[in-house]
């Protein structure tokens, strides 16, 4: 998985200026590859309908592919032809590394994408990215799943849809109901933390980018579709399936050993006045007590079933000490992860080792009530035994939660009382600062493409440039590959964000 470098965690969400001035509000991306035929009146279309009914000023940026037909020249003539249409070659393959290099130059605040064939009614547009630019969510998805989305579409795509959503309910226990649709947007500062961390670079780069980002507790509004399956889709269904399945497996694999850094996309509570500092209030213990009580009913019932599997052949005492111990291992791992929050294998043997002591607090009260129940009748029944060892347990679990928050996973982010800190307060982020980034220069500054992401051209001394079409507005445009280590950009002087 990726870990490179992101500037920190993200800043509080707001409402996007009303009346920028210069700087597009929203960028979309069409990733194409050899669509000479679908590329013109897909885009005129999107323009046109943008044009008519988005408020807010915008881009159209073509993301070619490596294509191999006259994609790059229809491409050069669109956007010599209409003033905002941008566009890009890439000369490696792969749906997420067009996205990934595209939205992370970009100077819009909101970054979308959509498929060439505009499958998806564009009515869903102005609803999928309006929650972005009010600082509601963080990314936003077209779901063909939801109840009241329309489609048309065979039965082996929808069996095919359906079951691999299931699969990630499943295995990666997401929420969002649609993963692979055509119809995506992401707030830029979000994309600029996120994406780093997104390894794919085909078709499973939204399935990827969505896992993590709800796993990091950010917001994805879905919205419902009207959408109407391309009988001309050159997708490879079967090569699909089995990416996205390795996808899957290798995601499910990160997430389980804790080495993705998804605090860094931590955000703070938005801007609302009951956000107040509130002293004596422990950070998260609602949160804490829910998964301890969860973990603790799983290993009380583990742990019976442990005492019940070894009481067969041995004494109650030796019975009970073994399965307690078997299920504190278990059940200080489990909390560990989904009580407390700790990932990683960092002081993990600590934590067990002072599990192992909270244990033996446990074993004493068990054995301690089992002696005394042993004391009062010479042969007690079994059902007797497991009612003793179920009220020991209690008391013991109850002990477990505060030794096991104050002192084996206590919450080292603030070392002085807990409190609830508001929101409007945050500690800035720190960013480095990278060469040439579309960050510079302020988005209210002067022309849109003052300085843009669009300068130095990859068609530079290209076979395009003696195009027909005339000389297209791509000097000195300088596009890196989109599997380079992304760096992180410093926000213009004049965001608004600064002054939180």
């Amino acid at each position: 998985m990726r870990t490179e470098p992101s500037p920190g965690s993200l800043p509080a969400r707001e409402h996007l200026p009303a009346g920028n001035a210069g700087t597009p509000v929203l960028d979309v991306v069409i990733p194409v590859y050899n669509e000479e035929k679908d590329l013109q009146p897909c885009v005129r279309r999107l323009h046109e309908h943008l044009a008519r009914t988005f408020p807010y000023s915008f881009r159209i940026t073509i993301a070619d592919n490596a294509s191999t037909d006259a994609t790059p020249l229809v491409a050069a003539r669109l956007e010599a032809e209409i003033g905002e249409v941008r566009s890009f070659r890439l000369e490696q393959k792969g749906r997420g590394r067009a996205l990934r290099t595209v939205w992370s130059a970009s100077d819009a605040p909101v970054l979308a994408y959509m498929d060439v064939d505009l499958s998806t009614d564009l009515n869903a547009l102005l609803p999928l990215v309006a929650p972005l630019i009010s600082g509601h969510s963080d990314l936003a998805i077209g779901s063909r799943l939801a109840r009241s989305s329309r489609v048309v579409r065979g039965a082996k795509r929808e069996f095919i849809s359906r079951t691999y959503n299931l699969i990630l309910r499943g295995s990666l226990q997401a929420r969002f109901s649609d993963a692979q649709c055509g119809f995506k947007a992401i707030r830029r500062e979000v994309a600029h933390v996120l994406l780093p961390l997104v390894e794919d670079t085909g078709w499973f780069f939204d399935t990827e980018m969505l896992v993590l980002a709800e796993r990091a507790g950010l917001r994805i509004h879905e919205v419902p579709v009207d959408w109407v399956d391309d009988p001309d889709s050159t997708v490879h269904l079967v090569k699909t399936a089995t990416d996205d399945l390795l996808g899957v497996w290798r995601v499910g694999r990160a997430l389980a050993t804790g080495s993705l850094p998804l605090d860094r996309l931590a955000r703070p509570f938005g801007d609302d006045p009951r956000d107040r500092e509130l002293t004596g209030v422990p950070t998260g213990l609602a949160r804490q007590l829910v998964g301890f009580c969860v973990v603790g009913a799983l290993s009380t019932l583990f742990y019976l079933l442990l005492y019940s599997g070894f009481r067969t052949f041995t004494g109650s005492q030796f019975a009970n000490a073994l399965a307690l111990l078997v299920s504190a291992v278990a059940n200080t791992a489990a909390n560990r992860r989904l009580t407390f929050g700790v990932r990683g294998r960092e002081r993990a043997m600590q934590h067990q080792a002072q599990g192992l002591v909270v244990f033996g607090i446990g074993l004493a009260l068990t054995s301690g009530s089992l002696a005394a129940l042993n004391a009062a009748t010479t042969d007690p029944a079994h059902s007797t035994e497991l009612a003793v060892l179920i009220a020991a347990n209690l008391a013991a679990t109850v002990l477990r939660f505060l030794l096991f928050r104050a002192w084996v996973f206590p919450d080292r982010g603030d070392d002085s009382a807990s409190t609830v800190v508001a929101s409007h307060n945050p500690a800035p982020p720190v960013y480095a600062t990278a060469t040439h980034s579309p960050y510079d220069n302020s988005p209210y500054d002067n022309s849109p493409y003052d300085n843009s992401p669009y300068d130095n051209s990859p068609y530079d001394n290209s076979p395009y440039d003696n195009s027909p079409y005339g000389s297209a507005p791509y000097d000195n445009r300088t596009w890196g590959d989109a599997t380079m280590q992304m760096q992180p950009v410093r926000p213009n002087d004049h965001d608004p964000r600064d002054a939180r």
